[in-house]
């Protein structure tokens, strides 16, 4: 195009339209860049978000597991806390059945004894061996 002469001419036309696609041609490999660096930042991004959900969720997961275990645990102390005390009373009630059969036996022992004259009898000695199973009296009457 000659600026002079007001008119285009036919090479300046053609330069004219390489010009302009040589232009469009450096934009859209512009705009491609463009759009692969905002596609592979948006891609970062993304898995940046999906990481930190990942973590989120797994100390979720972690904190959900350590409260069941906890109860689980409770639960379990509280079973064998029942369970020992169950054990305890059926000990202190056999214990205490054994007594109340030896106290018995006494009772039956000095009623029958209530009746005798006491200056006869020297001496009455007794001994008592209490163990885990079992509740023994030895009475031994010595005479003179």
């Amino acid at each position: 195009m000659s600026l002079t002469e007001g008119k285009w001419t036919v090479v300046s036309l053609i330069s004219a339209k390489k010009n302009i696609k040589e232009r469009i041609k450096a934009a859209e490999k512009i705009q491609a860049w463009l759009r692969g660096t905002l596609v592979h930042q948006t891609l970062l991004h993304a898995a940046l978000k999906a990481w930190i959900i990942q973590c989120w969720w797994r100390l979720t997961m972690d904190r959900l597991w350590q409260k069941k275990q906890r109860a689980a645990l409770i639960s379990y102390a509280h079973t064998e806390r029942a369970v020992v005390k169950l054990q305890a009373l059926v000990c202190m009630w056999h214990i205490h059945w054994c007594y109340c059969q030896v106290l018995s036996a006494i009772y039956m022992i000095q009623y029958h004894w209530q009746g005798h004259n006491y200056q006869t009898c020297a001496l009455v000695r007794g001994h008592c061996v209490v163990t885990a199973t079992h509740l023994q009296f030895h009475i031994e009457i010595i005479n003179p």
